[in-house]
């Protein structure tokens, strides 16, 4: 993140309207922000330790190496937690957006078939018949074929 988006995030009427989501482009800071405190950490507990003795100096070594690699772990957790919760929003805010569409579509498409039924309505009867005349072929009846009986021998 530039230091010309966090202008945009601070300056820019986006900090306070509620219509976009804004915590997904904070949470590199976030993850900056608790890299650099960890590193104070480190540091301060480094030279209070050796400020003491030199063997809680050593011992704070090892706490430095292992609180330090627990928090490194565990912010980095929470961060990925977060995107993929902003992740999971976009897509259900996605979904919504395509069900409202299908859902005004659909009734786009309910409204035009009453109207394609209204106005097969308006048809009288004499034009249904003349639309749908009978083929000449299928006026003319054949007499039907009955199969002969075989011959039956007498007993």
């Amino acid at each position: 993140m530039t230091l010309d988006d966090l202008k945009k995030i601070f300056l820019s009427p986006t900090l306070f309207r509620l219509e976009t989501i804004l915590s997904p482009k904070l949470v590199p800071v976030l993850y900056g922000v608790g890299m650099f405190a960890l590193l104070l950490w480190a540091v301060g507990h480094l030279f209070a330790t050796f400020g003491r003795t030199f063997g809680d100096g050593l011992w704070g070594l090892l706490e430095i190496g292992v609180y330090g690699a627990f928090g490194l772990i565990v912010l980095r957790v929470i961060c990925e937690v977060l995107l993929v919760f902003f992740k999971a929003n976009e897509a259900a805010t996605r979904t919504v957006a395509v069900s409202r569409l299908s859902g005004s579509l659909m009734d786009e498409v309910r409204d035009a078939i009453h109207d394609i039924a209204v106005e097969a309505d308006d048809y009288t009867e004499t034009e249904v018949e003349d639309e749908i005349s009978p083929s000449p072929r299928r006026t003319a009846r054949r007499a039907p074929v009955v199969p002969s009986a075989p011959d039956k021998p007498d007993i």
